[in-house]
Formats: structure tokens, sequence, C-alpha cells
């Protein structure tokens, strides 16, 4: 196999089917360029991030915002309409939302959908590109009220994405109101879900509810790197949390107007979510910061290189924000 700029190199041999269970985490080497402050300026600014972290005792364990979509991000509102049922809106939202940092070509084409509601006509004017939008549109152009049969034209992981980009940010929304409380996330409060580790500081199936009689243990634990808190991705057969984040979630819940039921979805059961819990914390293994270099292309900016591994389905991004802390999401790319 040859991959521009990817080299392959066999570890082993195994019986068992690759998975990406099997993963235990993703090591990471960036280069972050055209930094325009003086190196102590940056030296300070670098110390103080990885000050915070070892305080908080990891990484804030949010989704991505690529999970959203970075260039669009309608992904977590069509699954928010899916799971209300309204398939009609969802369609339109994946369909006919323009964003102003699309290709001119499909912002147009969205915006005349949006604006005639002519499936047939956008059928002819969508990209070629923009292969799962003609998918649905091939249907509709057919048959323009069948919208649970149009979005039955996309792959099914494609559908589960959306409903599970509302769970990731609901649990983004509840993280945040945490870190805003000036609740600890290495700090159990009575009414938190915990989470026993493995051997490797994965998380298990094995879980515990803080109350106040189990909370020396539970944080004795913590402490030794064998539990970690967690926070619900909100489904039909898993609810909030108890005590003050419990709290935090069911504000969120009210004020979104979603209930963990509503994640059954009937006229379309094969995306419907579950829920589980997900670490609201991910450790940084093996994190480093090199010395700080001048840009050969740039005289007057610096590159900074960042090492560092985390644990599969924690975001290299989300550390890459802590220090960086772009203010233009599409220009930064994340």
């Amino acid at each position: 196999m040859r991959i521009e700029d990817i080299a392959l190199y066999p570890l082993g041999y195994s019986d068992r089917k690759i998975s990406s269970r099997l993963l235990l985490g993703n090591q990471f080497h960036t280069i972050v360029r055209g930094v325009s402050h003086a190196s102590a300026v940056i030296r300070g600014r670098i110390a103080n991030v990885q000050r915070e972290l070892s305080e908080a005792g990891g990484l804030p364990n949010f989704f991505g915002h690529q999970r959203f979509g970075t260039i669009r991000p309608i992904t977590h509102q069509v699954g928010r309409l899916l799971v209300e049922e309204d398939l009609e809106k969802a369609a339109l939202t994946f369909l006919a939302e323009p964003s102003p940092h699309e290709h001119p070509e499909s912002r147009e084409a969205r915006q005349k959908l949006q604006d005639a509601g002519d499936f047939k006509e956008a059928l002819r004017s969508f990209p070629r590109f923009l292969k799962y939008e003609r998918w649905m549109l091939t249907h509709l152009a057919k048959q323009p009220r069948d919208f649970c049969g149009a979005f039955r034209r996309l792959p099914l992981k494609l559908r589960r994405l959306f409903v599970q980009a509302c769970q990731s940010h609901l649990f983004n929304r509840f993280l945040s109101q945490r870190i805003r409380k000036g609740l600890p996330l290495n700090k159990a409060q009575s009414g938190d879900y915990a989470i026993e580790l493995d051997s490797h500081g994965l998380p298990t199936s094995h879980i515990k509810q803080a109350t106040a009689q189990s909370l020396p243990s539970l944080q004795k634990a913590m402490d030794e790197n064998t539990m970690r808190i967690a926070a619900p991705l909100i489904g039909f057969e898993q609810g909030p949390s108890d005590g003050v984040q419990g709290e935090i979630e069911r504000e969120i819940l009210e004020a979104q107007n979603l209930s963990p039921e509503e994640f059954k979805i009937p006229s379309m059961p094969e995306i419907s979510a579950p829920g589980r819990l997900r670490t609201i914390q991910a450790p940084i293994i093996n994190h480093s910061i090199e010395e700080l270099s001048e840009e050969q292309t740039s005289p007057f900016t610096q590159a900074v290189n960042l090492g560092f591994t985390l644990n599969r389905g924690s975001y290299a991004t989300v550390l890459l924000r802590e220090y960086m802390k772009p203010q233009e999401l599409i220009e930064a790319g994340f």
C-alpha cells in the first residue's frame, strides 16, 4: 500500500478481528506555527495552561467542534429534530441550511431550495460532490412528503451520527456548566456517576454512583486513577445524574425541551440511542513541550512543538484549544 506521507509498519499478528475497540489511544506530534509573541510570553502561557490542566487532573473531555461540523455545524441540530421526530424540519436543515463558510455553489443551491422548496429543481442544481444530499433529493423528487424514506437513503452510520451529535452537544453543555459552577472534575460530588478504569486507564462497564457514604472510598479510587467521574450521553436507557450535577443536566434538558425517553425514535427505531456514560476528564499521557523554534519562512514568528497521547474517544483539538485559544474556528480548523 502506498499512501503519501504515511508509513505503515507491522506490529505483530492476531487472530482477533481488527476493531476500533482494540485501540488504546492516539499519539500526536503537532506543530503550532505562526506564534507572534515573545519567547518569554509563550513560555509563560504554556506554563499557565500546564498548571491549570495539572490542577484539574487532566483535560476536560469535551467533544471536539468537528463532531458537529466545522464549516457547517448543523449535525447536532439535525439530530435533535430527529429525536423530536420533526423529520421534515430535520431534512430541510440538512439539505437547505446554507453556511457562509461553505463552497459558494453549495450555499447558493441550499438557499434556492430554502426559498423555493422544489426538490426536483434542487436535484438539478445541487453540485455532484454533495452526494448525501443528492441521495435524499433523488427520493424527495419522487415522493416529496416521505422524509423518513429520504433519510433512509443515507447510510445507517451517518443517520446514527446525527443523533449521537445531539447527545454529544448535551454532554458538552453539561460539562461546561459544571465548570462554570466551579465543581471540580476530579473530586466527586454526591450524585455523580463514577466509572471504573481497566489496567490501561480505559473506562469499563463497572459503574457506581456517589452517595454521602461512598464518597470517601470513591475519591480514594479516583486519586489512585482507578475510577473517574462521568456524565451521561442522554438516551432512553440513560438518564441524568443525581445531586448538583443532576440539577445541571435537568435544567439543560428542560431548556432544550428534551427528555431521555425521546431518544427512542418510533419512526426510525434503528437510530434510537440507549445512551451511556462518558468520563468528564481525559488523562494527558507523555505530554511534552519541545523547545521553541524560529520559523524559517517568517522570521518574526515562532513554532511550538507539542507531543501527547490521548485515550481513544478524546479529541486532540480540545487540548490544542487549551493552548491556542482560537477565536476564529474556521481559520483555525477546529
